[in-house]
């Protein structure tokens, strides 16, 4: 009986995620250099995947005041430029951080240009969207400024549809909840 209940035990470990944290992941920032995720343990995290042209884009300023705002109380937001919808974000890295330094003054910690849908999506954004990886939900990236809210373990708590602002009272009750 207790072989039995030890081989129990270690069945149900075995189908436990190895990690329901985006701490796992190595991203590169978009000046080429390796971020690991698990940097921003201890932080509420903001994930965004951005776009220079899109009627999204004003929104990176609502995200540039939002860290100003927040980041000394330990929110942090990292956008990841994407170029999944209607061909959007064609710049290159370079290009990006550019635009978004000279037309937002961006503070906050911008990435390489990845993908966030389709056969190429990222295993970030394949953790983000898929609950048996994340152990929250399923979502699909529907546009460009999609947000996923993170706790302080790097865990999933939300997603925020592409329209919403982050400086509106539901999100900023949702991100204050996590400080």
């Amino acid at each position: 009986m207790k072989t039995l209940l030890i081989a129990l035990s270690m069945t149900s470990l075995s189908l436990i995620p190895a990690s329901l944290s985006i701490h796992q992941f190595t991203m590169s920032d978009i000046n080429g250099q390796d971020v690991n995720l698990s940097q921003y343990k201890g932080k509420v995290v903001l994930i965004v995947n951005v776009a220079s042209k899109c009627g999204l884009t004003p929104q990176y300023r609502d995200l540039q005041k939002l860290y100003a705002e927040k980041k000394n109380q330990g929110l942090v937001i990292l956008g990841f430029p994407a170029n999944n919808f209607a061909g959007q974000e064609p710049g290159t890295d370079d290009e990006i951080e550019s635009f978004c330094q000279k037309n937002y003054g961006v503070s906050f910690p911008m990435f390489s240009k990845i993908s966030v849908k389709g056969d190429d999506i990222h295993p970030l954004y394949q953790f983000l969207t898929d609950k048996e990886k994340n152990g929250v939900m399923d979502s699909k990236v529907k546009w460009n400024f999609q947000k996923y809210l993170l706790n302080k373990d790097g865990e999933l708590v939300e997603m925020i549809a592409p329209s919403q602002s982050v400086l509106s009272e539901d999100v900023r009750a949702s991100i204050d909840g996590l400080l």
